[in-house]
């Protein structure tokens, strides 16, 4: 992937979300800029990281909002209506322990047979690290700190309260694995 694919997913992201979902937009913004952050070790898979940063929350485009799980819309949109790169729809159908998510709505087998899990776990723990860092307004926040906002804003016993409550402790490991590699970083 290269900087066209960068303004490309840009340009989707902004088109699918800026007006209809202002609030989402800026979160997927916000989501970018922690992957700009990330992507300084990441290498070649740095602009696969921004791409996916930006285009996570896609699905949740009114249009494009087909079964209601924004991962699987999202993915299933960036594929079919625009021949993205598998890996990119990938990291979009999973992004941040969506298969948990997915089993909360009777779509785990759909999800998992039509997007498995990307076998690159320092790719899905930075995409869930850029996800869990950053508010609904794209502001920078801790992982712990979006997952209690997350329980109230959609209620504990809401499907993804539940799903958001399962996932905890693997979003908590992987926001660690990121940090002490940004950590162990050259300054």
């Amino acid at each position: 992937m290269d900087k066209a694919t960068q303004d490309w997913a840009w340009c989707v992201g902004e088109a699918e979300l800026g007006a209809a979902l202002p609030r989402r937009w800026a979160h997927s913004q916000g989501v970018a800029a922690r992957a700009e952050e990330v992507g300084r070790f990441l290498g070649k898979e740095a602009t696969l990281l921004a791409v996916a940063a930006i285009l996570h929350d896609v699905g949740y485009a009114p249009r494009l909002a087909i079964t209601g799980f924004h991962p699987l819309d999202g993915a299933r949109f960036l594929r079919d209506e625009h021949g993205a790169d598998k890996r990119l729809t990938r990291l979009v159908a999973n992004h941040s322990f969506a298969l948990l998510e997915a089993e909360e709505r009777g779509l785990r087998e759909e999800l998992a047979t039509e997007f498995p899990l990307l076998d690159d776990p320092l790719l899905v723990d930075a995409l869930v690290y850029c996800d869990m860092t950053t508010t609904p307004d794209g502001d920078r926040t801790t992982a712990r700190e979006r997952v209690a906002e997350t329980v109230d804003r959609y209620g504990a016993d809401s499907v993804v309260g539940r799903f958001i409550r399962r996932a905890a402790s693997e979003t908590f490991s992987s926001v660690e694995r990121i940090e002490a590699a940004l950590a162990a970083q050259p300054r």
